[in-house]
């Protein structure tokens, strides 16, 4: 009995250490991803800007609805654009890495509009929330986009990678300007996927741990854990949807694409590319990804009846 006993206190100081370490730095592994800039990705790749890529581009800063810088770079199709596609990041990662296909995407007429994400690269903010804020800020480029006079503008396409993919669900289903979306290695649920990362970084699935990190990290950011669901956003999703993952996907299980698949409208489709992983699709995929995707906006992007009706404002979601 004196055995059990001791036992029993080992687990429950145990479980307090564990719970007061996740409660000091979940919220920070949560919140604030690293910050990718080009001196990461320098060792990579050459393309660390529109100029290494040969593409025009404007440099420019814009403004979240609640004041957080984002860092932007804006490439104008060259004569009578097909249309203007948002590339959206993953977690950690910046506008960077969606230097190839912008490029592809520019070879076929399409404007394209590439932002670091708040709290990521060279933007501002301190938190992310993974969709619940950022679904807005997309909104408000494309309210900077619809006003710029100079630029014709065409049917909106969103591209999103991971994290991207979820905020680009979450931003079709409430603002009516955007006409198709590329969803790749995307998540069903934040609950979900932050379950699969906690028992994969220390090997322990207690709910009770997850959700001691969410609520107090939904308090320091302000935000709606629960609200951050693709799988619920893309019910009222009404535009082509291209779901993409990578069935050897170590990081965002590919069943959860498939789980969003289930739920969407028509016309959707998924595409499941054998062997590919998390990050590394386009090279799986070669030729074949690029037409895909390529082939996906050709047709599903057509002319923009909606451009000046924009979305609810933060307000009306809290």
């Amino acid at each position: 009995m004196t055995l059990l006993v001791a036992l029993l206190v080992l687990l429950a100081a145990f479980m307090s250490f564990v719970s007061a370490v996740l409660f000091l730095i979940g919220p920070v592994m949560l919140l604030q991803p690293h910050r990718r800039t080009a001196d990461y990705y320098r060792p990579l790749t050459r393309l660390l800007h529109p100029h290494d890529a040969g593409l025009p581009f404007e440099e420019l800063t814009l403004e979240t609805p609640d004041g957080i810088p984002l860092s932007c770079w804006l490439i104008k199709a060259e004569g009578r654009s097909r249309g203007t596609i948002l590339y959206l990041h993953g977690v950690s990662e910046s506008k960077i890495v969606g230097l190839p296909l912008t490029r592809q995407l520019h070879l076929l007429g399409y404007n394209v509009f590439l932002y670091d994400s708040r709290r990521h690269g060279d933007s501002g903010g301190i938190y992310c929330t993974y969709g619940f804020y950022e679904k807005y800020d997309a909104a408000a480029v494309i309210n900077y986009l619809v006003c710029r006079e100079d630029l014709e503008l065409g049917a909106i396409g969103v591209f999103g990678n991971s994290m991207g993919a979820a905020v680009a669900i979450q931003l079709a289903s409430i603002d009516p300007r955007v006409g198709a979306v590329v969803a790749e290695s995307g998540f069903a649920t934040l609950r979900s996927v932050f379950d699969d990362y906690q028992r994969r970084m220390i090997k322990l699935p207690w709910h009770y741990l997850r959700n001691l990190v969410i609520r107090r990290s939904e308090k320091l950011a302000g935000f709606k854990a629960s609200a951050v669901s693709p799988l619920e956003s893309v019910r009222s999703v009404h535009v082509p949807l291209l779901i993409v993952h990578g069935a050897a996907d170590e990081r965002i299980k590919a069943s959860y694409s498939e789980l969003v698949y289930r739920n969407a409208n028509e016309p959707r489709e998924l595409w499941l590319l054998p062997n590919a992983r998390h990050h590394d699709m386009a090279e799986i995929g070669g030729e074949e990804y690029l037409r895909k995707i390529c082939s996906f906006f050709e047709t599903h992007l057509q002319p923009p009846e909606l451009l000046r009706s924009g979305p609810p404002s933060y307000s009306e979601n809290q």
